[in-house]
Formats: structure tokens, sequence, C-alpha cells
């Protein structure tokens, strides 16, 4: 029997937080309205609730961990960073997923957010941005591709190990949630893309 992945065991986890009334309905509205500072305040915490439900440790802005010789909410400036339960063989982990939260409208600052996680060391690595529509989402997935991977070499393209993902939100046109309001595409790092999923 094949082993899932780190990401469909969050994808899953994260699908069921979000489709929980009182998760959902907020962030429905803040879709909906284009708040995006809410939007980016409720997915923070449906994030963090997911990693938690899988049993691995979370600190973001708001959800403080204890469980590294350094308290805090917030490490090397990632919105939410995740560890597994299991006891670490020093004081110090390795984090096993990390996400960031863009809610910025430009696809450079996307792209940043994206560079940003290339740049760390696990298995799983997340960024979640907001578009209009799903037009602009696909324009806004090709440009960011083409802008951060196609700035790697092969070399470092396929040195890049875990799984890397862009989630892009938007108003969802009435379709149903949280699929209607969220589409996912996974890096694959031999042709240098973004595959829809």
């Amino acid at each position: 029997m094949s082993q899932s992945s780190h990401f469909q065991l969050w994808r899953s986890s994260f699908l069921n937080i979000v489709q929980e009334q009182d998760v959902a309905a907020p962030l429905k509205a803040a879709s909906l309205t284009e708040d995006l500072k809410n939007w980016t305040s409720c997915l923070t915490s449906s994030v963090v609730a997911s990693c938690r439900e899988l049993g691995w440790l979370a600190a973001a802005k708001g959800h403080r961990l204890d469980d590294l010789p350094q308290a805090g909410q917030e490490y090397l400036s990632i919105d939410v960073m995740a560890f597994a339960s299991s006891p670490p063989i020093g004081r110090w982990r390795l984090p096993i997923a990390v996400f960031e939260l863009e809610n910025h409208r430009t696809d450079d600052r996307v792209g940043y957010s994206l560079w940003k996680v290339l740049c760390l060391r696990t298995d799983l690595r997340v960024v979640f941005a907001f578009r209009r529509d799903w037009e602009e989402s696909r324009r806004s997935v090709d440009a960011i591709c083409r802008d951060v991977v196609g700035s790697l070499s092969i070399s470092e393209r396929v040195a890049v190990t875990g799984e890397t993902v862009l989630i892009i939100g938007n108003r969802g046109d009435g379709e149903t949630f949280p699929w209607g309001y969220f589409k996912m595409w996974l890096l694959d790092t031999n042709v240098g893309r973004f595959e829809k999923i």
C-alpha cells in the first residue's frame, strides 16, 4: 500500500477544516468581498488547525509555539511553520511544512513568497495567493512559474526536494465552497512547471 504524501494528508485535513461552518462562513465572506486582511487571518487559523489535526506542531501569528528552545509565533518570517510532533534528537527541529499566505495582488510579491519557501529544506511548501477570477489565477501561476522557477538552473531545480504547491483562492463565482474557491498546482521539478491538481 502506498504511503500518502505530506501534501495529500495536509490537503485532506485543510479541506475538512475549511468546510466547518464557523470557518467556512467568514472565509467565504472575506473571499467574496475581497477583504484580504481578514481572508489571511481566517486562512492562517485554518492552516494552523489543519496542521494540528495531523499531530504537527504549528507556529503562526497569533499561534505561539513553545516546543522549540526559542518560543515564538513566526520563525524565519514564514507565516506558518509546522514541525513533526515526534521528539527531536536534539533541542531544535527542522520544519516538516511551511506556508506563506500572500494577500498582495502583484505576481512579484507572490513570486517572492514562492522563492522564500524554495530556499527552505522541508517536506512540504505551500504558497497561498488570491486573485479575482480563474483566468487571472492561471495567468498568475504561469507568470510566477516563469519568473521564479525559470530563474533556477536545472541542477538547482531538481535539487528541490519535497513538494511545492501553489494554491490560488478567489471569489468562487458561486461554486461550492471550498472547491470553487481554491485551486491547487503542484510543482514538477523535472519539467520546471506547476501542474494543476
